[in-house]
């Protein structure tokens, strides 16, 4: 039975078309003899002439259920290879085949008893399986992806994927080659390709462009009333109504709230006043903010058409009211008299007043601002007290007395003992810093511009800038090893073959010279501004009064060597400075800063001071911060990690600032100005970057005479203590401790 089931449903298929067809009555033929070989469906091994599986079989049973009539041809006509037409005699729509394949597939009689109770049953089914071979069920897929099979047939044996060797060369062979490429899918419940026809290719653009499936289906077939278009006497139903459309529907309300009944609306507008429910002296309303217009101001005798004499204009007031501006007049009109009021004539800026009345009212902004009660002393920034910041100086203690002429220079030792000044009497003195002693005076014979002590303690050697020369002197003060030393440093140097071309010559010093101190001579040829040294002590740069690219010279003491470090100029140098842990030179002109690297040979930075003109410069010892004095009284601020704009400017003095300096230990600097007056000021630098400098201005020390209306021309700290020392115009030198 079960042979004959699993042969029955194999054929039922091949049955149902039939019966769209014709409706047949489905009584077996009586065969005129039993075929000597009763085949069963359960051994296909004989039906294997035919080439066709049980797969797909049932790949073109499902084509055949799914699709019309004529899809049987065209699956069994692909499957076959052939292209027969059907047999009029019967009427099972199968296509002539080989002896072979007729033998082969000949059922038994019980085969065909039972085909025709399948095909019974399947005349009263309605199913729409697609396919009914493959047994797997409603599983997912996906389960068989690691399997060679992709389910079971009706007799349980396993049905395999299609071995699918293809690569995409083959595949888009495929494509141009076969014609029916476009037409061909996959089914996913045997993994076989299948060939769509026509009426299902037709089927499947019809649901793509949003058509119906059947083709006679007519959507828009006109639609027969339920109920007639008369009134009836009796209803069609007299069920009693529910208890429920009496009450509201919960879910109804939570959507929309209470239904309202809907009210005809009065057609005719309503106008009513805008502000009447307002309380005008509320201050929550609408119009809080509001100020009213200003009223005009009511009119005065001089509006009169009869003023008073006292109002009229003479003449001389008349031609002046003419002759100045109209927002300067303290009238708009000149006052006139009239006998009547009938003689006044038309105005004639009246339009003109009350455009600008106009304009008055909607442009200007009537507001009321919400001020803020803030006392003015609580907008200056709380600085601290300068008690709190002491050590700094604060009273005069010495006076150096010996010059004769204004000093314009000064410099201490690097132990802080000894003090060096020159002045325009063509001197060089050292002083003693405890007793105000001068120690020594060595002529020079000229003009001494700046002095600089090496600010190395294994070195006593003074620079000083004489006219177009700077002197190397040996004070010989203090330690005789340190003064032996630098001697025996000097002379050691041995002259090279061939001198190099420099800008600058080395002279040593003749025996008379050196009685004095002086050790060595350079010759620039033109006059010098400006000497400083480098912190090791070893170069020293030099500013000369030039145009040109030659205004800057940097020397190396140790090989006697000079060298312009510059090609062209920026402007015409002031000041310039080393900085004091790296290797960048500061070059001051008279509108910039700029930042050089030495080692580089680059700009690193370029500083605006905003200022007329830079006339010092000073660099903080940790060398993050720079400070300009310029000649309209301004004390310039730099944070180099900051800006190259100014951070703070300072304008305590009065006059113009001809020197500035930083303390080497305390948060000290100082300012000295053509006023007399030197300012201290405590400027700390914190090692947070997010912590800006603190500057507080601490002390103003005066004490020195104005001369020729110049004041203080130079200040420096002492190296160790918070002392600082200003020379003046008054040829005197001053310590304020």
């Amino acid at each position: 039975m079960a042979g004959s089931r699993g042969a029955g449903r194999t054929a039922a298929p091949s049955v149902r078309p039939e019966k769209r067809r014709s409706e047949p009555e489905l009584e077996p033929e009586p065969e005129p003899e039993p075929p000597l070989l009763c085949t069963s469906p359960l051994s296909h091994s004989t039906g294997s002439d035919s080439g066709v599986s049980d797969s797909e079989e049932s790949v073109f049973s499902g084509l055949e259920d799914s699709g019309s009539d004529s899809s049987e041809d065209d699956d069994e006509g692909d499957e076959e290879g052939e292209d027969g037409a059907l047999d009029d005699e019967g009427h099972s729509g199968i296509k002539k085949t080989t002896e072979e394949q007729v033998q082969a597939s000949t059922p038994c009689p019980r085969t065909e008893m039972a085909s025709a109770r399948i095909g019974d049953e399947y005349a009263e089914d309605s199913s729409d399986e697609e396919d009914i071979r493959n047994t797997v069920g409603n599983v997912p897929l996906e389960w068989y992806d690691d399997f060679p099979h992709v389910g079971y047939d009706l007799d349980g044996r396993r049905i395999y994927k299609p071995l699918r060797t293809r690569d995409e060369l083959d595949q888009f062979l495929d494509k141009m080659d076969d014609p029916d490429y476009w037409r061909t899918v996959q089914d996913p419940m045997t993994g076989r390709d299948l060939r769509l026809t026509d009426e299902q290719v037709a089927l499947v653009r019809r649901l793509q462009s949003g058509q119906f499936g059947d083709v006679g289906f007519n959507p828009y077939e006109p639609a027969v009333d339920f109920f007639s278009g008369d009134v009836m006497i009796h209803p069609v139903t007299n069920r009693p109504a529910d208890k429920r459309s009496f009450i509201p529907s919960l879910v109804e309300k939570e959507k929309m709230g209470w239904i309202q009944p809907r009210r005809p609306r009065d057609p005719t507008p309503s106008f009513y006043d805008l502000w009447a429910q307002e309380d005008p002296n509320a201050v929550l309303g609408r119009h809080k903010m509001h100020v009213p217009a200003p009223k005009l101001a009511l009119p005065g005798h001089a509006e009169s058409y009869n003023p008073p004499p006292e109002y009229l204009l003479s003449e001389e007031e008349r031609l002046a009211w003419e002759q100045q501006e109209p927002g300067e007049r303290k009238l708009s009109f000149l006052p006139r008299k009239f006998p009547s009021l009938r003689a006044v004539p038309a105005y004639g800026r009246f339009i003109q007043e009350r455009f600008e009345r106009c304009l008055d009212l909607y442009l200007c902004p009537r507001q009321r601002k919400m001020r803020v009660n803030v006392d003015p002393e609580d907008l200056i920034p709380k600085l601290p007290r300068p008690r709190d910041l002491q050590p700094f100086p604060t009273c005069q203690a010495l006076v150096y007395r010996g010059h004769s002429d204004l000093v314009r220079c000064l410099s201490v030792s690097p132990g802080g003992q000894w003090l060096v000044s020159g002045s325009d009497d063509g001197s060089l003195r050292l002083w003693e810093v405890a007793t105000a002693r001068c120690v020594r005076t060595v002529p020079v014979g000229g003009v001494v511009k700046s002095v600089a002590w090496n600010p190395s303690p294994a070195v006593c050697l003074v620079a000083a800038a004489v006219e177009d020369s700077v002197l190397l002197l040996n004070p010989a003060l203090g330690d005789r090893l340190v003064a032996g030393s630098t001697d025996q440093l000097l002379s050691a140097f041995v002259p090279p073959e061939e001198p190099p071309l420099q800008p600058a010559r080395w002279l040593e010093a003749s025996e008379e010279e050196r009685q004095v101190g002086l050790r060595l001579r350079i010759c620039h040829g033109k006059p010098v501004t400006q000497v400083t040294w480098h912190g090791r002590g070893d170069y020293l740069a030099v500013v000369l009064a030039t145009q040109g690219h030659t205004q800057v010279l940097i020397h190396q003491l140790s090989r006697r060597r000079s060298q312009s470090p510059f090609r062209r100029s920026h402007g015409q140098v002031q000041r310039v400075a080393f900085h004091p842990a790296r290797p960048f030179l500061l070059v001051a002109s008279q509108r910039s800063v700029r930042l050089y690297h030495l080692l580089r040979q680059e700009l690193t930075k370029k500083l605006m001071p905003n200022c007329k003109w830079v006339s010092s410069l000073a660099v903080h010892p940790a060398g993050d911060n720079v400070i300009c004095g310029s000649y309209d009284s301004k004390l310039v601020w730099f944070d180099l990690d900051l800006s190259t704009k100014p951070y703070r400017m300072l304008r305590h003095h009065k006059k113009a600032l001809r020197a500035v300096a930083f303390h080497p230990r305390y948060p000290l600097f100082a300012s000295g100005s053509d006023d007399g007056s030197v300012i201290v000021c405590h400027g700390m630098v914190y090692n947070d970057l997010l912590q800006n400098p603190l500057l507080v201005p601490v002390k103003v020390l005066k004490g020195h005479v104005l001369t020729r209306d110049l004041g203080v021309l130079d200040v420096i700290f002492h190296p160790t203590q918070p002392w600082v020392f200003s020379s003046g115009a008054d040829g005197t030198v001053r310590l304020f401790t």
